[in-house]
């Protein structure tokens, strides 16, 4: 499911769209389905860095509103809710479909994968890895150059 080109390293303010029945939950629809793993923890750690979280769902009036109420109580307020921005108001002017980035959907072309899936896909391992050699390297050479400098200035003294 490895569709993005190149790994997102700069997540702040992309627009992600995420469905509701199916991908945050399980599919019961009218009713709110079973919670899917690891959805709120993932939607959590999306927003804290900094993405703009659009619930982008089939569902209307009193549906809509109790998956919004269930979402919020699982600790996601979403940027907006089937709409671009929050303000934005629909006329027959105004398309429906959503400006986002990134749709995380299970009608999409290979179904949905999961949410360990989705995070693999924004923040492959490989990127992580890199990123943790990078540290750890730099933390290598910063205490031999230390320990290099005491050896070679005791030899001053």
């Amino acid at each position: 499911m490895r569709l993005l080109r190149k790994p997102v390293k700069d997540i702040n303010s992309i627009k992600i769209a995420v469905d509701f029945d199916g991908t945050i939950v399980e599919h019961q629809y009218p009713e709110i389905g079973k919670e899917k793993l690891f959805a709120f923890r993932t939607l959590k750690e999306l927003e804290k860095r900094g993405a703009r979280l659009i619930l982008w769902t089939i569902r209307t009036g009193k549906e809509l509103d109790e998956a919004v109420e269930y979402c919020r109580r699982n600790g996601i307020e979403f940027y907006a809710v089937n709409k671009n921005y929050p303000e934005e108001i629909f006329d027959e002017t105004v398309s429906r479909k959503i400006d986002a980035d990134i749709f995380i959907d299970d009608k999409s072309i290979f179904g949905f994968q999961g949410w360990s899936e989705v995070w693999q896909v924004l923040f492959p391992f490989e990127l992580e890895q890199k990123e943790a050699e990078k540290r750890i390297s730099s933390a290598r050479k910063s205490v031999f150059s230390r320990f290099l400098s005491r050896i070679l200035g005791s030899d001053e003294k």
